[in-house]
């Protein structure tokens, strides 16, 4: 890729050398008092700004820092600030769960205030998070590359079968499913703990308040959830069992999956997922468990996690970040990124 005469700020660094640019001049620290402080090095007028922010451990002052420099380079009369945060963080607080609130919107919110006009990122956990967003969102897909490894790095993944975790995952599992021309296999039973089944704050009202409803109204009671004993929907027997999911971080579940599968008679166990998160003790159950692999891309530093735990594998997607940085400020199409991308994938 030839020099593109744009300056890219980096609060964390990013691996993107194949764009052929150089780093902005820029300062990011934090004050004795834990304040995030930015400075700007160099004149930014009329510019476009890429700002790269992975999302560490410390994901409120990950945030913070990116906040406080899209507004500075606001306020330096920068032409366009385009976010480019390959895993977007509180994207599983998209929905009204309990009495809580949809941080994801409120952080979209925050990155439009603060000077944002665009955002590319990968994989979001919910694809209507882009409706939170009051300027373009570029939601790039991983996939292409994870589907590229299983057929270059999995030896015999003809014999292979994609797995969902939970009926919830079944859709991308799908997706999978039908471009490798794969079966399908969905794990459905009490196993799964889904935040939707929790029980509902709403219906425990103080004791010291009386909860009677108004003379003769009467309301269908809904019945309780009673989850069926664990099971595999599909035929998993001698065959190479490949979990797929967005974001791998608490693993109990994979762990789980995993030793249902085994019990169910499939010989190797892989985990494909764009976000590896694998956090607290990831890497230690992973290790001790029945998974042979897990496969994540680098949009999340993990370098740590990798040498507590071999079993886990990095999938590079700086080409695609890249390439879309340089067509948005070629101002070309993106639709080349988004070739063969189906509504439901």
């Amino acid at each position: 890729v030839t020099h593109l005469p744009l300056p890219i700020f980096f609060p964390v660094f990013y691996h993107l050398r194949r764009l052929g640019v150089e780093l902005g001049k820029s300062v990011v620290y934090q004050e004795s008092n834990s304040e995030t402080r930015v400075d700007v090095k160099e004149s930014v007028r009329g510019q476009d700004i890429f700002i790269i922010q992975t999302i560490p451990r410390d994901v409120n002052t990950a945030i913070m820092e990116l906040l406080v420099m899209a507004y500075a380079l606001k306020t330096s009369c920068a032409k366009n600030i385009i976010g480019v945060i390959p895993y977007f963080p509180y994207s599983k607080q998209c929905k009204m769960r309990k009495r809580g609130s949809i941080v994801c919107k409120l952080l979209a919110s925050m990155l439009a205030k603060a000077g944002l006009t665009h955002l590319i990122t990968m994989d979001l956990h919910q694809k209507e998070i882009q409706g939170f967003f009051t300027f373009p969102v570029d939601n790039l897909r991983a996939s292409p590359y994870l589907i590229q490894y299983i057929q270059e790095e999995i030896p015999d993944y003809r014999n292979a079968i994609i797995v969902a975790k939970s009926p919830s995952a079944a859709k991308r599992a799908q997706s999978y499913a039908e471009r490798l021309r794969l079966g399908l296999a969905v794990i459905h039973g009490e196993a799964q703990h889904s935040e939707s089944d929790m029980a509902d704050g709403r219906q425990s009202p103080p004791l010291s308040r009386t909860t009677s409803g108004h003379p003769g109204l009467e309301l269908p009671l809904m019945m309780a959830k009673e989850k069926p004993p664990i099971s595999v929907v599909g035929d998993v027997g001698g065959r190479i069992a490949i979990i797929v999911d967005d974001i791998i971080d608490d693993v109990e579940d994979f762990v789980a999956a995993a030793e249902i599968l085994k019990e169910r008679g499939a010989y190797k166990i892989y985990i494909m997922a764009t976000h590896g998160l694998l956090s607290a003790e990831a890497p230690r159950l992973i290790e001790e468990s029945a998974i042979d692999e897990v496969v994540v891309t680098n949009t999340v530093p993990h370098e740590v996690q990798k040498l507590q735990c071999p079993k886990i594998r990095t999938v590079d997607v700086s080409m695609i970040l890249a390439e879309a940085i340089r067509r948005i400020h070629n101002g070309e199409s993106m639709s080349y990124l988004f070739r063969n991308i189906a509504v439901d994938d």
